[in-house]
């Protein structure tokens, strides 16, 4: 597997790895992130990518996944190779790994700038000449979810076309009822942010979740800053970015349409979908199928007006 190093400096700049220039192709391989934080000096954080085997000359649309909490990214890799056939075909992949099998959102093992990590690898493959710089996706499972949330609430990267959060609606902190807010420093959440707009968002989440309750309220397990971290009800929490992005109307309350184990929920042409998965918890997201997500990914939702 081939490796490469990119080095962030003290104020995040990325520099370009000795013999490389921004046009050239990103390749399958292993490539690094250099970051400090209080917990490491000059620390460097893998990512792993995936390009298709025949991918030509062609630009090509780039999926981003982000692990759960315990996750590793080489199985996540894996996992999503075997089990995503058509995207791991279609798109180049890309699987950060998380400090300490963790995403810094409120009280997890990691404390790094885990969104300047993620923005670091966009801002790099954005450069190559493989790459469609206005075609990425972010993918996150549960804490990796919450990640993608606060992506979504914080960063103005015009690359992100596409974010997916499984099995991780907002939590309290990130939305308090009235305003989404910046994380800060200390993950007190103390200031509100505005989130750009244009964005397109699908949302998973499992009925039977005794993790992150489908209905809204505190976690059994996940910690916060006093007991346990308290979540957005997940169709609210839908909602919410729905009317950011410009819906005028009010929450869904019956699906739109209705697919076996899957009740849809759509709004603005399927550009803000929810699927809740009807008797399936933590790991809602194997509920979902390829083709569903290869429909939003390419705006082809049985929602899209004609």
């Amino acid at each position: 597997m081939q490796f490469h190093s990119l080095c962030i400096a003290a104020f995040f700049v990325a520099v370009a790895p000795t013999g490389s220039v921004a046009s050239d192709p990103v390749t399958t391989g292993e490539y690094v992130i250099t970051q400090s934080w209080s917990q490491e000096t000059a620390f460097q954080r893998p990512y792993y990518v995936h390009v298709p085997e025949h991918a030509g000359k062609n630009r090509l649309p780039v999926f981003i996944f982000l692990h759960g909490n315990g996750g590793h990214a080489r199985e996540a890799m894996r996992g999503f190779s075997r089990h995503r056939k058509t995207i791991a075909s279609q798109y180049i992949t890309v699987f950060p790994q998380g400090y300490r099998e963790s995403w810094n959102i409120v009280a997890e093992r990691s404390k790094a700038d885990d969104c300047e990590f993620i923005e670091a690898i966009v801002e790099k493959l954005a450069k190559a000449d493989n790459v469609d710089p206005k075609n990425f996706t972010i993918m996150g499972s549960s804490n990796g979810s919450a990640l993608v949330n606060q992506l979504m609430i914080e960063s103005d990267l015009s690359h992100v076309r596409n974010y997916i959060s499984a099995v991780s609606p907002l939590n309290v902190m990130q939305y308090d009822g009235k305003d989404f807010k910046a994380k800060g420093d200390d993950n007190n959440y103390t200031v509100a942010a505005t989130p750009v707009k244009g964005k397109r968002l699908m949302n998973i989440s499992g009925l039977k979740d005794d993790l992150v309750p489908y209905m809204g309220g505190p976690s059994r397990a996940i910690p916060g800053k006093d007991g346990k971290l308290t979540f957005v009800a997940a169709e609210e929490s839908t909602f919410v970015w729905a009317r950011h992005m410009g819906h005028e109307g009010k929450r869904i309350t019956e699906p739109s349409r209705i697919s076996g184990n899957l009740e849809v929920f759509s709004y603005l042409d399927g550009d803000v979908i929810h699927y809740k998965v009807q008797h399936e918890g933590h790991g809602a997201e194997r509920g979902i199928p390829e083709q569903a997500l290869l429909d939003f990914l390419k705006g082809n939702h049985a929602d899209r007006k004609k």
